[in-house]
């Protein structure tokens, strides 16, 4: 899933400013949006009207469970990135990728599909018609610093993902390292995402790095984060300084930790592209309008996504954090 709203809101971030030098606990209410002319619902709680990054993660938004029974289920036409990588995760259905490379993947829970954009790549997103009624997930996107954003864009599948147990606890390394497991994905800037899936009555302490931020997102049940219960919905902001994390539940529970080093770089995010300036994402959508770059998605039975219209302001940096 990619953020298809018809009017999108442009988000500054990155850089240094406003990181907290020191564990905290910030709550950080997601907005639902509905995507793509089949109207997928989602939560979003990155970019956020309170912090837009967490390390490299710029954009999170988390789905379902949805019954797909009688529908088409997901159908995200073809569509561009650049900048950016995107990371899909799912924890209940399939999803059936393509993209302008050439890639055909059909993505299970417990997989990881990344796909990072470089310059320029196009993918649509579907539920194939031979699935699980059930869909259940998140789309996460990972920001390039400028000495890879103008890469060449590639594809890659993982169907098999490190990780470890302890105390009633089962974590996945899903991208990054977290404590002795270190995902095959490649990763451009120092970052992790991990799935932890806990059973009732568990508990564990997850080792952290004290110059990584990092935030909590429960996809199911409620999970004690740091002596904080964290139900479905909001991510909760944990800053830096921290060199554990303690995770708990009562009722089984699932969670994604996102932590990075703070990125060093100002962004400028707008509907799916990823650029370091008003004038570049002005590029990048007269490029996807006019066919000149990003390849052709076969396959797909649709037509590709129009860009929204340009916001009649420019696109001005306003900082990581709003004041």
């Amino acid at each position: 899933m990619s953020n298809l709203e018809r009017d999108p809101r442009e988000s500054l971030a990155g850089g240094p400013a406003a990181v907290a030098e020191q564990p905290v606990h910030e709550l950080l209410e997601g907005r639902d949006v509905m995507l793509g002319p089949r109207g997928t619902l989602v939560t979003r709680t990155l970019p956020n009207k309170d912090r837009r990054m967490v390390g490299a993660w710029c954009f999170v938004d988390h789905y379902g469970p949805e019954d797909t029974t009688g529908t088409l289920g997901m159908q995200v036409p073809p569509h561009p990135h650049t900048g950016l990588q995107t990371v899909s995760w799912l924890v209940e259905g399939d999803v059936l990728h393509r993209d302008s490379l050439g890639s055909l993947q059909l993505i299970r829970p417990g997989q990881l599909n990344l796909m990072t954009a470089g310059r320029g790549i196009a993918h649509s997103e579907e539920s194939p018609a031979d699935r699980p009624a059930r869909l259940h997930g998140v789309q996460l996107w990972v920001a390039l610093p400028h000495g890879d954003r103008w890469g060449d864009p590639h594809f890659e599948h993982h169907g098999d993902l490190p990780g470890f147990s302890a105390g009633g606890v089962d974590v996945t390394v899903v991208m990054g390292e977290l404590a002795d497991a270190a995902s095959p994905a490649r990763a451009y800037s120092p970052l992790v995402g991990a799935e932890a899936v806990l059973g009732a009555g568990s508990s564990i302490e997850l080792p952290l790095r004290p110059d990584f931020e990092y935030a909590a997102l429960t996809l199911a049940g409620t999970v004690v984060v740091d002596g904080e219960p964290l139900g479905r919905g909001p991510m909760l902001y944990l800053g830096t300084g921290r060199a554990t994390l303690q995770l708990a539940a009562a009722v089984p529970g699932r969670l994604l930790l996102l932590g990075g080093e703070p990125f060093a770089e100002q962004l400028v995010m707008w509907w799916n592209f990823v650029g370091r300036s008003h004038e570049e994402i002005v590029r990048m959508r007269e490029e996807w309008m006019s066919g000149s770059a990003f390849g052709d998605v076969h396959g797909y039975a649709g037509d590709p996504l129009p860009a929204p219209p340009m916001p009649t302001s420019p696109l001005r940096p306003r900082g990581r954090r709003r004041a």
